[in-house]
């Protein structure tokens, strides 16, 4: 089966990996933290600087 979604996994595949150890799912929600935090900065630079510009 093919599909066209580059992340996608066989149930075979899913279901036979091993579980991510505690660790690994800290880092990766750090990662995805810092992630979110930083989109949600640039939206308030973008809000801060458009309404900025609005006042003039």
């Amino acid at each position: 089966m093919k599909s066209n979604y580059s992340n996608a996994a066989q149930l075979k595949d899913l279901m036979t990996a091993p579980p991510m150890s505690a660790a690994q799912h800290a880092e990766v929600m750090r990662k995805r933290i810092a992630q979110r935090r930083m989109l949600e900065e640039a939206q308030e630079l973008k809000r801060a600087s458009s309404s900025y510009y609005d006042k003039r």
